[in-house]
């Protein structure tokens, strides 16, 4: 078996791969980009432990305003 990473420019395209599938000929497997697959991650990691994004965005203004002060 041989498998191909294909980029899919057109909708036709998936069509005709889809008419393969159906035809038993070949199999789909959708993988999510890699860093599709992180963000997802973290964003469930984040939901688990209870962080909220304002906290996270004030974490990050606080070590940014630090940073920026020690250049100073």
């Amino acid at each position: 078996m041989r498998t191909f990473s294909v980029e899919i420019l057109n909708p036709k395209a998936l069509k005709l791969l889809m008419d393969l599938a159906d035809m038993e000929l070949i199999t789909l497997n959708e993988k999510p980009l890699a860093f599709e697959g992180l963000l997802e991650e973290l964003r469930s990691r984040g939901k688990k432990s209870g962080i909220s994004e304002d906290d996270i965005s004030k974490e990050v203004d606080f070590v940014r305003t630090s940073r920026y002060a020690n250049k100073k």
